[in-house]
């Protein structure tokens, strides 16, 4: 078990340090993560409504920080190229991201055409409310699909550990980024615009040097593989 919290602990840092400078992304983070706390919260009451929050509300506010603020050019803190970064990227980069959030866009255009999505669900009750619990449960579906497609994937790509160990990181992600992230709002207020990070950060992360991911070198060589 603490081989594989090393994985998942260098799979944060390297998400953060690599994905997360922008205080302004963090502080939208943040309020991704409270809503899909809210969210799984609402698992237990209303799935339906657990996959429209997570979706309009956490989505937005997580992918919008990473389109519209995070930067995109090269990385002067840690001398790689944001295509480096997207290349050795483990979960959802940018290109996968595009699929899937094509897909997200799509699915509520196609369940008005079609409310049995042509014949893959039972269609819903009339009118809007009925239209608007079905779309919450396709999204929740796609969410869940999303996970676990790219946990297989992960499978034979790295082996069982990291693909768990990714798996395990998406779903403690809201956990996690209340903990790290709550002070950014206070920082973006102070006009502190990027965390203060250093590259030298990256080589005292959790597990550096013993539970790398398979190919990779020490981090102060070639960042290792991240989600």
């Amino acid at each position: 078990m603490g081989e594989f919290m090393k994985k998942v602990e260098i799979l944060r840092w390297d998400d953060h340090r690599y994905y997360h400078q922008c205080r302004i992304n963090q502080t939208l983070h943040l309020i991704s993560a409270l809503s899909f706390l809210a969210a799984y919260a609402m698992l237990f009451v209303d799935p339906a409504v657990s996959g429209l929050i997570g979706w309009l509300v956490g989505m937005v506010t997580r992918q919008s920080g990473h389109i519209f603020f995070e930067p995109r050019g090269q990385d002067r803190i840690h001398q790689v190229s944001y295509e480096h970064k997207e290349s050795i990227k483990v979960g959802y980069n940018m290109q996968r991201k595009g699929v899937l959030i094509g897909v997200w866009l799509s699915l509520p255009v196609l369940l008005w055409l079609s409310p049995s999505l042509f014949g893959l669900i039972q269609p819903a009750a009339a009118g809007l409310a009925g239209y608007l619990h079905e779309l919450g449960l396709v999204w929740l579906s796609l969410g869940a699909a999303g996970v676990l497609l790219r946990t297989v994937h992960l499978f034979f790509l790295r082996g069982p550990a990291w693909g768990l160990a990714w798996a395990t990181k998406i779903v403690t992600d809201p956990f996690h980024n209340v903990a790290v992230y709550w002070r950014s709002p206070f920082a973006l207020l102070r006009g502190q615009r990027y965390d203060p990070l250093t590259p030298q950060a990256g080589a005292h992360r959790p597990g550096a040097q013993d539970a790398q991911a398979p190919g990779q070198e020490d981090s102060e060589q070639t960042p290792p593989a991240r989600a």
